[in-house]
């Protein structure tokens, strides 16, 4: 059973910058794309980036583009999110998925203050 648990979540002021890290247990998932989300207080969940297998194609939300990089390291099974210069309205939990497999983590707090 595939375990991913996001970490790196907090509280950071507006402009600040943050990494979270999503690893994943009980099977390598090194040939599969992986992605990012959150979702916002009543709002509904929406992509962030993700990452294809070899790392080597990035797509972004354009609200965190030029802000955002996604990264992976198969050999820790472990994708990253560095957020620089953050908003306040990229407060949410964020979430990392495996979409082709349905696999989600439980969330990590994000919030950024003004």
């Amino acid at each position: 059973q595939v375990q991913l648990v996001e970490s790196g979540g907090g509280l950071v002021q507006a402009g600040g910058s943050l990494t979270l890290s999503c690893a994943a247990s009980g099977r390598a998932l090194s040939r599969y794309g992986r992605a990012w989300f959150r979702q916002a207080p009543g709002k509904e969940r929406e992509f962030v980036a993700d990452i294809s297998w070899s790392g080597g194609r990035t797509a972004y939300a354009d609200s965190v583009k030029g802000r955002f990089t996604i990264s992976r390291d198969n050999a820790e099974n472990t994708v990253y999110l560095q957020m620089n210069r953050l908003k306040p309205e990229d407060t949410a939990v964020y979430y990392c998925a495996v979409p082709a497999a349905a696999i989600w983590g439980q969330g990590t707090q994000v919030t950024v203050s003004s």
